[in-house]
């Protein structure tokens, strides 16, 4: 009897490798997260960077239109 004692029981090593399943996915889920973080911190670089972008465009957009103005004034 002296050797089952000192052998895990069933429950024991299923609940061992389910504990060690949880782990394993616990740290796969740390990492989608960080890489999720990650995606998110480099889509709003890239936000901002358009937005740079489309304040430029609307203000050469601007210029132009002033500048057809002149022209169409000088040509009368």
């Amino acid at each position: 009897m002296a050797s089952t004692e000192t052998q895990p029981r069933f429950g024991q090593s299923v609940s061992k490798a389910y504990s060690l399943q949880a782990a394993r996915n616990m740290v796969i889920q740390e990492d989608a997260i960080l890489h999720s973080e990650d995606s998110l911190r480099k889509m709003s670089i890239i936000t901002t960077h358009l937005q740079y972008q489309q304040e430029a465009i609307q203000k050469n957009v601007e210029h132009s239109k002033n500048l057809q103005d002149q022209l169409r004034h000088l040509l009368k």
